[in-house]
């Protein structure tokens, strides 16, 4: 999937957080619903202007973003 046909940033829109294109809705709203355990039609339902396929480009989007960093975990223990 070409996650950057489905994302935006504008600096007019939402003070240029990363959005779903042509919408207010902010990818960090979805992937927030996501981690918080509720489900894609739940999501779908709280936001009817979203489409499956922008909840998948902002799971891409956040893997992208994630694939270039380091992150250091604490020891389990």
């Amino acid at each position: 999937m070409n996650w950057q046909e489905r994302i935006s940033v504008k600096p007019d829109v939402c003070h240029g957080k990363v959005c779903i294109a042509g919408t207010r809705i902010m990818v960090t709203v979805i992937l927030d619903n996501l981690a918080e355990g509720r489900s894609e039609a739940e999501i779908l339902h709280s936001y009817p202007t979203l489409k499956p396929e922008d909840i998948r480009a902002a799971i891409y989007y956040a893997s992208d973003l994630a694939s270039g960093r380091v992150v250091t975990l604490p020891e389990a223990g």
